[in-house]
C-alpha cells in the first residue's frame, strides 16, 4: 500500500487497496500490471499524480471555500443555472497557478517516462480518476476528463489542471447530487499513460458480459479506427464481434456474432502542438473490412476473460468488467489501456420476469425509424428535438421530464437533462457510445444509430420508443398500446416436465437464457435467413449468370466485410444458430434446417429466378424433398456447412439437427445421405438427428423412422391440417383448425406410445401448448418427455403442467392406498 502522502507514484506500485489515493480507474490499472502483465496482458507504463496532489493544489490556493459558496448558488432543477455555476469552478481551477514544487515532481516523472521509452517529450494520455468510480451503488466512470496525444512538460500541467477542473463538470457535480455524494468527500487521481499509437490502428472497448441482457457467458467488443473517443462520443458505429467464453480455451474459433459497423470517420493525432487530435475520413475501402482479425478478437477475448476471473477471485463475488483496448499501429501490438467493473448487470439481485408486449395489430404501419436497443423497456412521449445545449439552454424549462430527447448524439455535458428523458433517440453511435452507456445505468430506453432520427421525426410529436423487440430499437408513430407484466421467478411453481423454448430472433436469446427452462425445442432457421440474409441461397451462388445487375449490385453491398458470397450466408446463418445454442450452451438446442414453401422462398431477393409456381405450396416442394434434389442440393450444403461451423469450430456441440416435412423413411435416408456428403453424419461428433413429426405418415411409419434417428418433435400445426385435410392459410376453413380436435390428439397418443416403445426422445414444438394450457396438460397426461413452448407462454404453461401433475400426483397415491388396503 502507498503512503498517502505521496503526490507521485510509479502506475505499476498502486494496487486496488490504494483505491482512495489514486481512484477507482489507476488502482485497476496498476492491479493488472503487476498481476496479469505476468500472463501476457499489455498494458502501457506510466505514473499517477494522487489524491494527495489533488487536494494540495485546492489547499495551497484555498480554492474549496469559493466553489463551495458556487455549489451553493446552483439551482439544481435549471439547466442554464447548472452550467453557469459549473463553468465558474472550471474557470476558477484552470486559472490558478500550479504550486512550483509540485509542478516539478509531475515534470521530473513525465521526463523519466520519456527516457524510458527512448522519446523525448514522449505522447502521454493524461486520464482522470476519481475516487467514487466503479462504487457498487454507483458508476462514476466517464464523469471526468481524458486528454489525449499530450507532449511536453507545458502541454503536461496544463492537462493535469484541466482534469482537476472536471471533477466539476455540469454533469460531474449533477450526479453527486442525485446520489446525495458530498462534492469534496471525493478526490481526483491523474494517470499520465504512455500512448498506444491507435491513431495509426484502432482501437475500441470490450466488456465480459453482455451490455443489454445481462448474459454471463460472451465477451462483446467493439472496435473503430484511431483513437477510441470516436466510440465513446457515438461519432461512429462500430464493428461488433461477440465471443463464447466456454469454448474459448479450447482449439476452437468461439466467435460467435461478427457485425460491420460504419466506420466512416477517425481520430488521429495532430499535426502541430495547439492540435492535439483532429478528425478525418477513413479511406473507402477500410469501411468495408473489419477493424481486426479474428486471431486479435480472440486474444481480446481471453484477455478479459483472464481480468474479469482474477477480479471476481479478488472480490470474492462476480465481477464483470469494462475495458478499453488499442492495437498500436506501429509494433502490431494489443494493449488493455482502462479496466474497470461493469456497474449495470452485476449489481442485479432480483429474479423477476418484465415483459413487454406490444398491444397493435397495426405497428407495422406505425414504423417511422430504426436504430439500436438499449435496454428491454417501452416508452411514450412527446418528441423534443436538440441540436445543441447552446442553442437550448437559455431556456432554463426548455427539456421537460418525460420528453422524448432526439439528437445527433450526446456527450457527458447532456446528463442533466438525460435523466429527465422518457427515451432517448439519437443519429449516431453504437451498444458502448455515451447515450447507450448512461442510458443502461438511468434505466432509460434508447435506440442509437438511426441514422437520421431528426430528420423523420418532428418537435412535439408524440412516438413510442420500443427496446422490447429484440437488439433492433424500433420508433413508433404515436402512443403505441402496450402491456407490462411483471413476475417473480421463484414464485413459479414447480415442474416435472421438461420445458424447453421456441426461439426465433438470435438477438432475443441472450434475454430468454435466464428464464427457466432445459433448452430450445426448435429454433427456425427461416427466421435468420429471412431477416439477416434476405437473399435467396441459389441467388447468392449464381447470381453472375442471371443477367440481372441490381439483384447483383444489391448483394454486393449486403456481403461487405465477408470475403464471398458463400461465405457470407455461411457465416450469417452459423452466427444466428450459435447465438441461439450459446445462450442455452450446454443444453440441447434443436435447430430445424429451413422449411420455405417455394413462394416463400420467392420473396427472397432473387428468389423469382429459381423457385416454380406451385397452386398449394403448402403441401408442395418444401422441408425435406428440397434437400437432395439437384435444383436445390447445392443450396442445402450451404446450411449444413453453417452448421458444422457452429459445431466444430465454434464448439457449441448442443446443436442437434430436425429434418422438417418428411414424407417416407426414403426420404429420411436421402435427405441423411446428402448431410453426410457435406459433412454431417448422425453421431459423428455426438451429432443427434430428429424428425419433425408433423405429416399422418410419420406417425402411422413411427416405429419406421424411429430406427433412424434421435427423437421425434411433433410440429401440431402441421400435422393439424394434414389430419384435417384444411388449408391453415384458408380463412374459409379457418373454423375447423383446432389442434385439440380429437383425431389429431389420437394421432399424438399414437406417436408417444411408439416412441416410448422404440426408446427414442419424443417431445412437442407446435404452437398448441402455448396457446392452450389445457393442450399442455394432455401432453403431460401423455407423458411426454418436453414441451417447448414460447417464451411469453412460459407461466401459463407451466402453472397449467404443475396443475396437471399435482392431479396426477393424487390419483397415483390414491391408488397405491387402495391397493394397500
Amino acid at each position: 500500500m502507498m503512503n498517502e502522502t505521496n503526490f507521485i507514484v510509479p502506475l505499476n506500485q498502486v494496487g486496488l487497496e490504494d483505491l482512495l489515493w489514486v481512484g477507482g480507474k489507476n488502482a485497476s490499472l496498476g492491479e493488472m500490471i503487476q498481476h496479469l502483465s505476468p500472463l501476457g496482458i499489455n498494458i502501457p507504463g506510466g505514473f499517477v499524480i494522487t489524491v494527495s496532489a489533488y487536494k494540495y493544489f485546492l489547499q495551497s490556493n484555498d480554492l474549496e471555500p469559493a466553489i463551495k459558496n458556487y455549489v451553493r448558488e446552483i439551482d439544481f432543477d435549471n439547466i442554464d443555472s447548472l452550467r453557469k455555476g459549473g463553468k465558474k469552478i472550471r474557470q476558477l481551477i484552470r486559472n490558478t497557478r500550479f504550486p512550483k514544487e509540485l509542478s516539478e515532481l509531475i515534470i521530473e516523472a513525465y521526463l523519466k517516462l520519456s527516457d524510458y521509452y527512448n522519446i523525448p517529450d514522449t505522447d502521454v494520455a493524461v486520464r482522470s480518476s476519481a475516487t467514487a468510480e466503479d462504487l457498487p451503488d454507483a458508476s462514476f466512470a466517464g464523469q471526468q476528463e481524458t486528454y489525449l496525444n499530450v507532449r511536453g512538460p507545458g502541454a503536461l500541467i496544463d492537462a493535469v489542471r484541466n482534469c482537476f477542473a472536471s471533477l466539476f463538470t455540469d454533469r460531474a457535480i449533477s450526479y453527486r447530487e442525485s446520489f446525495g455524494y458530498d462534492h469534496f468527500q471525493l478526490g481526483l487521481s491523474v494517470c499520465v499513460q504512455k500512448m498506444v499509437r491507435s491513431d495509426l490502428a484502432c482501437s475500441g472497448v470490450a466488456f465480459s458480459l453482455d451490455t443489454e441482457s445481462g448474459f454471463k457467458d460472451v465477451v462483446v467488443i467493439n472496435g473503430s479506427y484511431g483513437l477510441g473517443e470516436m466510440i465513446v462520443q457515438g461519432s461512429v458505429s462500430p464493428d461488433e464481434f461477440i465471443v463464447f467464453k466456454p469454448t474459448l480455451n479450447s482449439d476452437c474459433t468461439p466467435i460467435i456474432e461478427k457485425k460491420l459497423g460504419n466506420k466512416d470517420v477517425m481520430m488521429i493525432y495532430g499535426d502541430d502542438p495547439d492540435e492535439r487530435v483532429r478528425i478525418i475520413p477513413t479511406e473507402k475501402n477500410m469501411h468495408e473490412k473489419f477493424c481486426i482479425p479474428d486471431e486479435m478478437i480472440l486474444q481480446l477475448a481471453k484477455w478479459v476473460v483472464e481480468i474479469e476471473n482474477y477480479y471476481t477471485r479478488k472480490k470474492g463475488y462476480w465481477c464483470p468488467m469494462d475495458v478499453e483496448w488499442a492495437l498500436d499501429g506501429k509494433s502490431n501490438q494489443l494493449f488493455l489501456v482502462q479496466a474497470r467493473p461493469e456497474t449495470i448487470h452485476s449489481q442485479k439481485k432480483d429474479r423477476k420476469l418484465v415483459d413487454y408486449h406490444i398491444n397493435d395489430p397495426e405497428k407495422e404501419q406505425k414504423i417511422i425509424a430504426k436504430g439500436i436497443a438499449v435496454g428491454d423497456e417501452i416508452a411514450t412521449g412527446k418528441v423534443n428535438i436538440i441540436y445543441s445545449l447552446d442553442s437550448r439552454v437559455a431556456d432554463g424549462n426548455f427539456f421537460q421530464e418525460g420528453d422524448v430527447l432526439v439528437t445527433d448524439m450526446t456527450d457527458p455535458d447532456w446528463e442533466p437533462i438525460m435523466k429527465k428523458a422518457a427515451a432517448i433517440i439519437t443519429n449516431k453511435g453504437g451498444r458502448t457510445c455515451h447515450a447507450a452507456i448512461v442510458a443502461r445505468e438511468m434505466g432509460v430506453p434508447a435506440i442509437v444509430g438511426c441514422g437520421n432520427a431528426t430528420y423523420w421525426l418532428a418537435e412535439g410529436q408524440i412516438v413510442t420508443a420500443s427496446c422490447a423487440e429484440g437488439d433492433v430499437g424500433i420508433i413508433y408513430n404515436g402512443a403505441i398500446d402496450f402491456i407490462k407484466s411483471e413476475i417473480d421467478l421463484d414464485d413459479l411453481p414447480p415442474i416435472q416436465t421438461p420445458l424447453m423454448f421456441n426461439v426465433g430472433s438470435p438477438n432475443m436469446a441472450f434475454q430468454y437464457a435466464h428464464l427457466p427452462n432445459q433448452g430450445v425445442g426448435l429454433a427456425r432457421e427461416e427466421f435468420i435467413i429471412n431477416n439477416y440474409i434476405q437473399v435467396h441461397p441459389l441467388a447468392l451462388l449464381k447470381h453472375r449468370s442471371l443477367n440481372d445487375g441490381e439483384l447483383s449490385s444489391q448483394i454486393r453491398k449486403i456481403i461487405k466485410g465477408f470475403d464471398s458470397e458463400e461465405d457470407f450466408f455461411i457465416k450469417k446463418l452459423a452466427y444466428g444458430i450459435a447465438k441461439i445454442a450459446a445462450a442455452f450452451y450446454p443444453k440441447n438446442v434443436i435447430v430445424r434446417f429451413s422449411d420455405f414453401k417455394s413462394n416463400e422462398y420467392s420473396n427472397l431477393m432473387g428468389g423469382n429466378h429459381f423457385e416454380p409456381v406451385e397452386e398449394n405450396p403448402m403441401i408442395g416442394w418444401r422441408g425435406a424433398s428440397r434437400y437432395y434434389a439437384p435444383a436445390y442440393k447445392e443450396a442445402f450444403g450451404l446450411e449444413c456447412k453453417a452448421i458444422r461451423k457452429v459445431r466444430e469450430e465454434m464448439g457449441l456441440t448442443n446443436v442437434v439437427m430436425m429434418i422438417p416435412f418428411c414424407r417416407t423413411v426414403e426420404e429420411l435416408l436421402l435427405v441423411q445421405a446428402t448431410m453426410k456428403e457435406f459433412g454431417l453424419e448422425r453421431g459423428l461428433n455426438g451429432l443427434q438427428i430428429y424428425l419433425m413429426a408433423e405429416l399422418p405418415s410419420n406417425i402411422v411409419m413411427a416405429e419406421e423412422f424411429a430406427a433412424h434417428i434421435d427423437g421425434f418433435s411433433i410440429g401440431s400445426n402441421d400435422l393439424t391440417q394434414l389430419t384435417l385435410g384444411l388449408d391453415r392459410d384458408s380463412s374459409l376453413v379457418a373454423h375447423l383448425y383446432n389442434e385439440r380436435n380429437p383425431a389429431v390428439k389420437k394421432l399424438i397418443r399414437m406417436l408417444i406410445r411408439t416412441a416410448k416403445d422404440a426408446n427414442v426422445k419424443v417431445g412437442i414444438c407446435g404452437q398448441g401448448p402455448s396457446d392452450y394450457p389445457d393442450f399442455a396438460q394432455f401432453l403431460v397426461e401423455q407423458n411426454i418427455d418436453s414441451i417447448s413452448v414460447t417464451p411469453d407462454s412460459l407461466v401459463k404453461t407451466v402453472r397449467a403442467i404443475h396443475q396437471v401433475e399435482q392431479e396426477l400426483f393424487e390419483k397415483i397415491k390414491s391408488t397405491n392406498v387402495k391397493q394397500s388396503m
